[in-house]
């Protein structure tokens, strides 16, 4: 396992985000987290990047305990992050957004060829000069994908990555996260797009009301009556 969580716990108030949630990724998966508004997605999400401190329980990544890190620590670790709504700089060039995610884990030659290497990954070849926030939003998302992979990390969080996106842009994204699984970069990511599941994921975790409903394979996922109904909203009866 490169990322293990043992009896998770948090709670906003009276809401409980995470419910004793034991839960672990195998290095080299692309595994996704699914579950209705409000089930504790972002929320398990956040307490993985450190962006949530726990009540209780253990984060492992890499066998290390990292509960307590804060975020940039962990990224220092070989995670990395790209949130649903993209960060990029919209008025700056996409060659310096790429400047500025990777110039302080790269300096040279070698920051040069992975601005390289990352733009012919998203597919922005001949859109380095325009400013980030004129490309279209698919683009964008892209753009923030290469910005969160050009440091190689172990495992890469992504929360809704295909938010927004036309159906073709999302099957280009699914072709692009495969490619980067293949070069040995694990992945979580938060979905709510069963086709882009289906086509991506290895393993897959439904959260509900904080707590692990279901795991397993997309295809015990998809049969699991019980996914159905909390999907569907149907009665308990």
């Amino acid at each position: 396992m490169i990322l293990q969580t043992r009896g998770l716990c948090k709670r906003f108030g009276g809401v409980h985000v995470a419910r004793n949630i034991d839960f672990g990724i195998e290095a080299g998966e692309i595994h996704c987290l699914i579950g209705p508004n409000g089930a504790g997605k972002s929320s398990l999400f956040r307490l993985i990047l450190g962006a949530h401190q726990p009540d209780s329980g253990t984060i492992l990544f890499k066998d290390e305990d990292v509960t307590r890190l804060p975020p940039f620590a962990r990224i220092r670790k070989g995670m990395s992050v790209k949130f649903q709504v993209p960060g990029i700089f919209k008025d700056l060039s996409v060659r310096q957004n790429l400047v500025i995610s990777f110039q302080h884990h790269l300096h040279g030659h070698d920051l040069e060829a992975t601005i390289q290497r990352v733009v012919a990954f998203a597919g922005l070849e001949g859109l380095e000069g325009k400013a980030a926030g004129t490309l279209s939003h698919g683009r964008q998302q892209w753009l923030e994908i290469g910005m969160a992979v050009g440091v190689e990390p172990s495992l890469l969080l992504l929360d809704e990555p295909t938010a927004g996106m036309s159906p073709e842009e999302t099957r280009q994204t699914g072709e692009m996260l495969r490619v980067l699984n293949a070069q040995g970069v694990t992945i979580l990511a938060v979905e709510h797009d069963m086709s882009f599941v289906q086509q991506i994921a290895d393993r897959v975790t439904v959260l509900h009301f904080g707590e692990i409903f279901a795991q397993g394979s997309v295809q015990e996922i998809i049969s699991h009556p019980g996914v159905a109904d909390i999907y569907l909203g149907a009665s308990d009866d």
